[in-house]
């Protein structure tokens, strides 16, 4: 089998952002991406948007971005991985972007479509020491308070803890990636456990690696949760990545603040009117209760959350 691109433009720098997506997606990719281009205007890295067998375009008024759109062919590499109803085999695709741009970029920083971008030099980021490990990548928020707490998948498969890391952020040395074959060790690995995996890419990557990754500073991948959204506003990440079914697109039950989906809806407004997004949600507000347990949760959890953070001298600092 073998992993094919196509692109609409050649590479022009030796560092990539990359996003993963497809037609849905696309304009939450854009979004971001056009996010991330403001913060550099005259940027020295590639922002490409990549998809799995379809072929994406910027629409009109968003060609000054300069963004580069990839159709990746991988002749089902990924067919028989665990998925779910919501996912097709492009939910594997990040793991075949070292080997699809070996040659045109020595680091490429992954991210998933469903971020905020609110500030960061994303050049500086794409060059920090990871020693050497291939991936640099944040802790999965539910090892912030509790780093030694088991994921279920390694509970699972009878492995021992590990520092566990979400997969919405991964900044990659594609050397390094591809000279550790970590994407056929983590597709053997599926297939070696089939029936026992959980969850998709992120699970397999924290298998095969078990612990063996440079972890960076929360900033690049805060994850957006009930517990954590008040420490998010003190500490002012970068990214904002919206984990689980809520988003700032389709957010029925109005618990994130409405200037995500204000941001958003403006410009899937503007540059792509045919999509639709979810109703306007309820006001944040209008659920006391859930405030309530909201703040309260933020109060149990000060103490820890602060070690967490106190574990970095700074943004750019990798542990």
């Amino acid at each position: 089998m073998s992993i094919r691109m196509e692109s609409d433009t050649s590479a022009r720098f030796d560092r990539a952002i990359v996003f993963g997506c497809d037609r849905n997606y696309l304009p939450f990719a854009t979004f971001a991406a056009s996010q991330i281009a403001s913060l550099h205007n005259e940027r020295d890295f590639d922002i490409c948007i990549c998809a799995m067998g379809e072929d994406l375009t910027a629409p009109a008024g968003l060609e000054g971005l300069g963004l580069r759109f990839c159709r990746v062919e991988t002749d089902r590499l990924f067919r028989g991985l665990n998925l779910d109803h919501r996912r097709t085999e492009a939910a594997y695709l990040r793991l075949a972007l070292p080997q699809v741009f070996s040659g045109e970029y020595r680091r490429l920083l992954y991210l998933d479509s469903d971020i905020f971008v609110q500030a960061g030099d994303y050049s500086a980021f794409m060059n920090v020491d990871l020693g050497d490990h291939a991936i640099a990548a944040v802790r999965d928020n539910m090892q912030w308070r509790t780093p030694g707490r088991r994921p279920e998948q390694f509970r699972r498969l009878g492995m021992p803890s590990a520092p566990y890391f979400n997969s919405g952020m991964l900044l990659i040395d594609v050397g390094a990636f591809n000279d550790a074959d970590l994407s056929n060790r983590c597709i053997a690995f599926a297939r070696a456990h089939e029936g026992r995996m959980i969850g998709h890419d992120q699970n397999l990557l924290n298998c095969v690696l078990q612990g063996d990754w440079a972890e960076a500073h929360p900033v690049w991948n805060w994850q957006y949760t009930w517990a954590s959204r008040l420490f998010e506003a003190l500490e002012c990440a970068n990214m904002v990545h919206f984990i689980g079914p809520t988003k700032p697109w389709r957010d029925p039950n109005g618990r994130l603040p409405r200037r995500f989906r204000t941001a958003v809806e403006g410009f899937v407004k503007a540059y792509f009117p045919e999509k639709s997004l979810a109703p306007t949600p309820p006001r944040p507000h209008e659920d006391r209760a859930f405030l309530r347990r909201m703040l309260l949760k933020h109060l149990a959890a000060t103490g820890k959350f602060c070690d967490y953070l106190d574990r970095f001298d700074g943004e750019f600092d990798i542990i």
